[in-house]
C-alpha cells in the first residue's frame, strides 16, 4: 500500500519541455523521413546523444456512421509484410495545410466520403524514445459521398484498396483478440468507445491547438 502524498498534487498530464540541443547533425535523407544525430543538455543528469526519426507527422479519420460503424480501409503495409485494416490517414506533409484540411482530403482521395462534423478524437506519438512523429485522430461524423466526377484516382498501394464498415464493438472485439494491429485503428477506436460512453461531450475542436506535435507546437 503506497504513503501519503505530500504537498499538491500535480495533474496527470505530459510536461512538453524540449531540453537544450547543444549539437545535431543529419545522418540520412530519406523519401519521407530523417535521421538526425543530436546531443542534448539534461542538466544535472549531463549531455546525452540518440539518433532520431524526424517525421512529418500525420493524421487519421475515425469516419462514424450514423449506426455506429466505422469506415476501414485495407492497405498492404511492407514492413510487416501485411495487409492491415486501418482508418483512412495520411502525411502531413502539403506546406501549411491545417490538419483538419489533411485529414478531410484523406478521406475523401482513399474513401470517397466527405463529412460536415469533424472533432479532435485523439492525439498520439508513436514512439516518442525514437521517432518526432506526432499522430491525430479525428472524428468524422455526418457522412455523404463525393461526387462521382471529383472522386480522386487512386494509384500505387491505394489501387484497389479494399474499403469496408465494421461497428465499434465489432473493432472492440477484434482489437482485444490480437486481429488488428494498425495503432491509430486501435487507439482511435478505444478512444471512440470511451468517448461515446461520455456522450461525445469532451472532444476538442478539430482546429485544437496541437503542442504534442513539435512541428505545431510553436
Amino acid at each position: 500500500m503506497s504513503g501519503p502524498v505530500a504537498g499538491p498534487v500535480d495533474p496527470l498530464a505530459d510536461r512538453v519541455d524540449p531540453r537544450p540541443v547543444v549539437a545535431s547533425r543529419r545522418l540520412f535523407t530519406g523519401r519521407v523521413w530523417d535521421v538526425v544525430e543530436e546531443s542534448f543538455d539534461l542538466g544535472e543528469a549531463g549531455r546525452l546523444t540518440r539518433e532520431i526519426v524526424v517525421h512529418p507527422g500525420a493524421v487519421a479519420v475515425l469516419a462514424l456512421d450514423a449506426d455506429d460503424r466505422v469506415l476501414l480501409i485495407q492497405q498492404y503495409r511492407h514492413p510487416v509484410g501485411a495487409f492491415e485494416w486501418e482508418l483512412p490517414a495520411g502525411l502531413l506533409d502539403v506546406a501549411g495545410e491545417p490538419p483538419h484540411l489533411t485529414a478531410a482530403r484523406e478521406l475523401a482521395e482513399e474513401t470517397d466520403h466527405a463529412a460536415r462534423s469533424w472533432r479532435t478524437l485523439l492525439d498520439y506519438v508513436s514512439s516518442p524514445g525514437g521517432s518526432t512523429e506526432a499522430l491525430r485522430i479525428f472524428l468524422a461524423r455526418e457522412l455523404t459521398l463525393v461526387p462521382e466526377a471529383e472522386r480522386h484516382v487512386r494509384t500505387g498501394e491505394e489501387l484497389g484498396m479494399p474499403l469496408r464498415w465494421a461497428p465499434l464493438e465489432e473493432l472492440r472485439a477484434a482489437v482485444l483478440a490480437d486481429a488488428v494491429h494498425n495503432p491509430s485503428l486501435v487507439i482511435g477506436v478505444l478512444a471512440a468507445l470511451a468517448a461515446r460512453d461520455r456522450g461525445w461531450a469532451d472532444l476538442r475542436p478539430a482546429d485544437a491547438p496541437w503542442p504534442s506535435n513539435p512541428r505545431l507546437a510553436g
